[in-house]
């Protein structure tokens, strides 16, 4: 039994501070001891997902899918597990949240969501020709990589993505994702696939020009009813004056109820507004913050100290307990990005782990320490500058 056993090997990285958490996971700050790069690593701990270990599986086999190979969407870095948890190391992304930018931003166009929902639609678009639907795109999984004005945009959370079966008609019946930005399909478990990804980047349009999505309610019961018929307008009329006619063309092509009728990722990056179509010259900013649904924000920023009172291991910057960590092979030369795609997933089960290919200190973009500082005194600079701008009293307000 004993030689069936995994190698013991030396952890080769620590923790720092906590960055967020979810309902079974937190994500932590870590550096890499031998390379001084810091990176994001995900705790997943494992008995919270007792029963739903595939989740963590699956997204793994689609980060080794699809990482490093487009400039928009998260790249896994490293992988392992320990007696009580599984870690993910990705890329750091310190630029925050999608909506939390455009909130610390001075002025905010419609040219600057179009700009950030094609950078989001290029993404998708090479998930999708990978054979990937998302299920869980969303404001909140959408991050910048720093807070540079011209920083990349992340799609993140990959935990409710699926690999799709190219080669015989597949399609996914399981309700999931979150309620506002999920498709009439989910619904009436008839059948979903990469359509739904197109609905939520409608939704997510929407909410990005108002500040406000197309179908809140008051309840989850509601809001789906709203869904399944696509009961939304462009209402009130003083929050979308200041939006062209092209951006709502743009928003009626994702929210179509029919999913074959809907636009593909590929004809959205075609889309007039998307490529480049005449779009209005009014400052979107104080409608979007004025409409901020701030209770909701209140309920997360709850649901993130309970989680953390939760999961929390330890403060300080302290070791990880791992044991059963393993270098990723590097990267093949000239290898086409997903070469790998077709590995068996990593073994989660006590086992060594098969990287399929990820180099933590070549190819994916840890930062330094004074890089890390660098950004935290902007993200300070600009959150002070949002909070003496009166910027949090309107979403307080709100």
């Amino acid at each position: 039994m004993a030689s069936q056993q995994a190698q013991i090997q030396p952890c080769r990285y620590k923790t720092g501070k906590t960055l967020g958490a979810g309902s079974y996971s937190v994500v932590k700050e870590c550096v890499h001891i031998d390379t001084g790069r810091y990176y994001a690593a995900k705790v997943i701990n494992k008995r919270l997902m007792a029963g739903r270990e595939h989740m963590v599986r699956n997204e793994i086999a689609v980060l080794k899918r699809v990482s490093m190979g487009h400039q928009n969407i998260l790249t896994l870095v490293d992988y392992f597990e320990t007696m009580n948890n599984l870690y993910l190391v990705t890329d750091l992304a310190l630029g925050g949240e999608l909506f939390d930018r455009i909130c610390r931003k001075g002025s905010y166009y419609e040219s600057d969501a179009a700009d950030l929902i094609r950078a989001t639609l290029s993404a998708v678009a090479y998930l999708h020709d990978h054979g990937i639907v998302h299920r869980d795109l969303k404001p909140e999984n959408l991050l910048f990589r720093t807070p540079e004005d011209n920083a990349d945009l992340l799609i993140a959370d990959f935990g409710l993505s699926r690999i799709m079966d190219e080669e015989q008609f597949h399609v996914l019946t399981t309700t999931c994702g979150t309620p506002g930005y999920m498709a009439p399909e989910i619904f009436k478990k008839s059948g979903h696939g990469k359509p739904v990804d197109i609905w939520a980047i409608g939704v997510i349009t929407y909410f990005l020009l108002c500040g406000y999505t197309p179908f809140d309610r008051d309840s989850n019961l509601e809001e789906m009813q709203a869904i399944v018929v696509a009961d939304y307008s462009f209402t009130p009329r003083e929050y979308w004056r200041g939006v062209s006619m092209d951006a709502r063309s743009f928003i009626k092509s994702c929210l179509t109820i029919d999913p074959t009728q809907r636009l593909t990722s590929h004809n959205a990056l075609s889309h007039p507004w998307i490529a480049g179509g005449e779009k209005t010259d009014e400052d979107l900013l104080p409608t979007v913050k004025k409409n901020f649904n701030a209770r909701r924000t209140l309920h997360k920023a709850i649901d993130t100290v309970r989680a953390i009172n939760q999961l929390r291991a330890g403060g300080g910057m302290g070791m990880m307990d791992g044991q059963l960590s393993q270098n990723p092979a590097r990267a093949e030369q000239g290898g086409r990005p997903g070469a790998n795609a077709n590995a068996n997933p990593p073994n989660t089960n006590g086992g060594d782990v098969n990287m399929g290919g990820m180099d933590s200190r070549g190819n994916a973009r840890g930062q330094t320490e004074f890089q890390i500082k660098e950004q935290e005194r902007k993200i300070r600079e600009t959150q002070q500058g949002l909070w003496e701008g009166g910027g949090a009293k309107d979403a307080a307000m709100t």
